[in-house]
């Protein structure tokens, strides 16, 4: 049937039973399937793992953009890493970069989230902080 239509016979799900199969162009339906596929990938959203860095002495102005900064990459849906860098004496007053931590993860507690809590690695200290969950209220919205 196919050959006299000039088509071709594809098998769509070869899994059932019997198996079911399709006269088509063959061309044509690569084509729309390919399409398929790239409209799908699409609305595929990649997550990204983003970096802030501050310094422990940070002035309010500064600290308020950063914040600003942090708040645009969330809700794109991205993940932010909030690092706080020692230099020299610094390092004596961790105190300091762990306040700056915690101020941006309570100033950002509306949209986010953090994974874990706040960690320390040599001279930084950091903590990742990643997009809320939306529950299925706030979906319908």
């Amino acid at each position: 049937m196919a050959r006299a239509k000039g088509l071709d016979l594809v098998e769509i799900s070869p899994q059932t039973n019997p198996p079911v199969c399709k006269i088509v162009n063959f061309s044509k339906f690569r084509y729309e399937m390919e399409k398929r596929e790239k409209e799908s990938r699409k609305k595929q959203k990649v997550s990204q793992l983003r970096e802030i860095r501050i310094r422990p002495r940070i002035a309010e102005h500064d600290l308020d953009v950063k914040i600003k900064h942090i708040r645009h990459f969330i809700e794109d849906g991205n993940k932010v890493q909030v690092t706080a860098v020692f230099a020299g004496r610094e390092m004596q007053h961790k105190d300091l970069g762990m306040k700056v931590v915690e101020k941006i993860k309570e100033s950002l507690s509306d949209i986010s989230e953090s994974e874990g809590k706040v960690s320390t690695f040599g001279n930084r200290v950091f903590i990742i902080l990643a997009p809320k969950k939306k529950t299925a209220s706030q979906q319908e919205k």
